[in-house]
């Protein structure tokens, strides 16, 4: 066959037009197989497509949010009392609050001239030498000035630094933790706009403001209550609050908004979740902690007390997802479930006409071309029993 006579049949066979054909195979095996697989494909849309994941609903998933927070408690550590203004950060409240349960304090610091701390690298010195004039050490507490000191009161020396002295690892005070802490309460509050259905919720009940002052939240009993002790936050995200107090942690408030507005809006209940967000491995960057400083003036100098913050940082992370009856994705997947059980079709036929006796027989009554058969057409049956042994009633008197 040469090439041209290739590409004419090539042309020719491409406006061919093709028909399914009907067969009976009467075979109990290719049978059940058949009705099996159509079963799996019809419970999957059913079950899983329309009924779990609500494909007939036009969904949203980016809605719009704002959070606002308030931490309230008042604790008693030694003689001072603490309150909010102490120890909550920011005292705005936000998406994100933190609040102190432990510090270390370096009182009185000054700038000036003071000792490196030995725990710096190539901090320690036996002669001036040893400490370069004007370099900048970044790893350390400040400016070296060249000179070789005294360590404080030890017997050991180490560069002289300009800073503001003394510096924390040798002054700081540990104070005990804020264990009261625990039965602090914070309140969120948060509303959340779907702009596709226009729905605005919030996960407060307007009206009913003054029970917000009593109660504690509970799914069942108080969904509309979001006040949090920080015992339960702690809780639930399964944490000791105790090693919370000593290094400090990251928590994430989750607040997931799943609602279906094919029902009336009120039914839209926000759940939450707490979920511990730093690294807990004894890593340097493990917990949460920060500095901030009160400046004073004392004698006509210039004095800071500085205070480094172990606390528990909350992150409030709001997720949203609503749906709504509509025709265009029903028709979608309607059309995509009935397209899907024809699969069930074309896995028999490839299993009739590869794995069960007589596909010879099978192949050559399925594929007819009715351009080469100048025969009129005729009703033909196939049964095939479970043995394999078939029998054929045909119009021209060839058996199978």
């Amino acid at each position: 066959m040469g090439l041209m006579e290739f590409f004419r049949e090539f042309f020719l066979g491409f406006w061919d037009y093709e028909t399914p054909k009907i067969m009976v195979v009467k075979n109990r095996t290719l049978g059940v197989i058949y009705r099996m697989v159509q079963f799996l494909v019809i419970t999957y849309f059913i079950w899983y497509v329309f009924i779990s994941q609500k494909a007939y609903q036009d969904i949203e998933t980016r809605p719009e949010s704002s959070v606002y927070t308030e931490m309230r408690g008042v604790g008693i550590l030694g003689d001072s009392i603490r309150d909010t203004t102490e120890y909550v950060r920011p005292s705005e409240g936000g998406d994100v609050i933190s609040t102190i349960l432990r510090r270390e304090v370096t009182h009185n610091q000054t700038q000036g001239t003071c000792a490196e701390h030995y725990n710096v690298p190539n901090a320690n010195c036996t002669t001036d030498a040893d400490c370069v004039m004007g370099e900048m050490d970044f790893d350390g507490h400040g400016q070296r000035t060249g000179r070789c000191v005294p360590y404080y009161n030890y017997t050991f020396k180490t560069c002289e630094i300009r800073s503001w002295c003394p510096i924390e690892e040798f002054a700081a005070v540990r104070e005990p933790a804020l264990v009261q802490a625990v039965n602090f309460s914070v309140f969120i509050k948060n509303a959340i706009h779907f702009p596709k259905f226009k729905v605005l919720r919030g996960n407060i009940k307007p009206r009913k403001p003054k029970k917000l002052l009593k109660c504690n939240y509970h799914p069942d009993t108080n969904p509309y209550c979001p006040v949090f002790k920080l015992g339960y936050i702690a809780e639930q995200a399964r944490e000791k609050f105790s090693e919370l107090c000593r290094t400090g942690g990251v928590i994430g408030v989750f607040i997931n908004w799943k609602c279906d507005f094919d029902v009336d809006p009120s039914e839209c209940i926000p759940t939450y979740s707490f979920r511990r967000l730093d690294l807990r491995k004894n890593l340097p960057s493990s917990g949460y902690h920060y500095w901030f400083a009160k400046y004073y003036i004392k004698d006509g100098l210039e004095y800071r007390t500085l205070i480094k913050a172990y606390g528990i940082r909350l992150d409030v992370i709001v997720h949203g997802q609503a749906g709504k009856f509509s025709l265009i994705p029903t028709i979608i997947n309607t059309v995509t479930a009935m397209t899907s059980v024809g699969i069930c079709s074309i896995i028999c036929d490839w299993i009739m006409l590869t794995f069960i006796d007589k596909n010879e027989v099978y192949s050559e009554r399925k594929f007819d071309d009715a351009s080469k058969d100048p025969r009129p057409p005729t009703v033909t049956e196939i049964t095939l029993t479970s043995f394999g042994s078939t029998h054929s009633d045909l119009s021209d008197g060839i058996p199978l």
